[in-house]
């Protein structure tokens, strides 16, 4: 298969025939049951009345946030009220016909509403049922509130990445990256699936629980060693490398790295330079040798340094923005941005970063309005009546977009 191959959705997805309860809001949750729509899984979004938070979250276009689609394109959406015993009374219906439910409500809350995997799994032993929470199920902390800003200050990233930096910063660094919820949804995808194979195997289902600061400590593989065994000093650090216009990044990882590094700047003497010819010596003239980069590109802008360097086969790169990544060539070959339209119209979501060979992995055009889906299912899962759901939407057990919309107005 070419890597410039549209990616699309003729081909069957590994999760084809799959049903996913989805009980998840803001972000860890929504990433991990969005991969799971990608590769074919049918995932009914289960949303209060008032919606998930994130629907209102910017960008906004025509009242519509693309930042809500990107993490709920190809579910279905379903707005109950879970309060009330007739909704749940829906969803243990709902249950024997799903093979999967996601939830990162904070611990407790599924089971003060009668929907904790000890109860589900009475009515359906093959479900698999993953709980995303910021410390995990059980311990003393369970019942903390955890964002992902929250986690990296926890567990140790935003110290470590303070430590890395140099000159006079003094305090953690600001992050507006949610690391914490991508790795822990990215965690509880792969967990999800071994719990698939093992229902496969056994007939059984089984109780996944995900906890976000370990996800976040196992990322840490260096610093976690490091603290039990410190290091005689600190190991190099790529530090960007100033050029006339920008900066670019260049890591010469390994002696064959360096040589070619020292060949492709000009500098060939820098291989038999005493500072320089081994690691361990590079190590300790670290400093001296991103010096002696700077002064190499200061006379050349970051792409004549990249290029320059890329034709001499040094790792490096030029710092970009997420705009001008989005245009570059490898992403453009390997079809990494799916345009879908979300009702505001066209807007890229990143397909996943993994390829099959015979199976579609990619952004579905679909993103739902709340609610838009519950008539549909209920009646064909469940086999109710119009006037059964005209029965529900009277009693606010069922919702919909249209009437928030009005509820918004009076």
């Amino acid at each position: 298969m070419s890597i410039n191959m549209p990616v699309g959705s003729a081909r069957p997805g590994i999760l084809d025939g799959i049903r996913v309860l989805d009980f998840t809001a803001m972000m860890s949750g929504p990433y991990c049951t969005r991969l799971m729509a990608d590769l074919g899984a049918e995932v009914i979004k289960v949303e209060p009345p008032e919606g998930d938070h994130i629907r209102l979250r910017p960008p906004l276009r025509d009242g519509r946030s693309a930042y809500f689609a990107q993490l709920n394109a190809g579910k279905s959406s379903i707005a109950l009220d879970l309060k009330q015993p007739v909704a749940r009374k829906l969803i243990y219906e709902l249950v024997p016909r799903c093979d999967v439910l996601v939830e990162n409500y904070r611990p407790g809350v599924m089971r003060r509403l009668a929907l904790d995997y000890e109860t589900l799994a009475k009515l359906n032993p093959k479900l698999v049922y993953c709980s995303i929470s910021g410390f995990g199920q059980e311990g003393s902390w369970s019942g903390r509130s955890a964002y992902a800003p929250v986690l990296h200050a926890t567990s140790g990233y935003d110290m470590a990445n303070l430590d890395y930096q140099e000159g006079n910063v003094e305090r953690p660094l600001k992050n507006g990256i949610f690391i914490a919820d991508v790795l822990g949804g990215s965690t509880a995808f792969g967990a999800i699936q071994a719990a698939l194979f093992r229902t496969l195997k056994t007939g059984q289902g089984d109780h996944v629980d995900v906890s976000l600061l370990d996800a976040m400590v196992s990322m840490l593989v260096y610093e976690c060693q490091e603290a039990q065994f410190p290091a005689e000093r600190r190991r190099p650090l790529y530090r960007p490398t100033q050029a006339s216009d920008g900066f670019l990044l260049v890591a010469p990882v390994s002696q064959n790295n360096f040589e070619a590094l020292a060949r492709g700047v000009g500098h060939s003497e820098w291989i038999s330079d005493a500072r320089f010819a081994t690691s361990s010596a590079r190590e300790h003239h670290w400093s001296e040798l991103m010096n002696l980069l700077d002064d190499w590109a200061a006379s050349r802008t970051a792409a004549e340094c990249e290029a320059i360097l890329t034709d001499a086969g040094v790792p490096c790169s030029q710092y970009r923005t997420i705009r001008e990544t989005m245009a570059l060539p490898p992403i453009q070959e390997r079809g990494v941005f799916e345009e879908i339209n979300d009702g505001a119209g066209p807007l890229r979501i990143p397909n996943p970063a993994f390829r099959f060979a015979h199976s579609a992995a990619n952004v579905r055009n679909k993103v739902p309005a709340l609610g838009e889906d519950g008539p549909r299912l209920l009646q064909s899962l469940l086999g109710l009546s119009p006037q059964a759901i005209a029965a529900l939407r009277e009693s606010k057990v069922l919702r919909g977009a249209e009437e928030r919309t009005v509820a918004a107005a009076e």
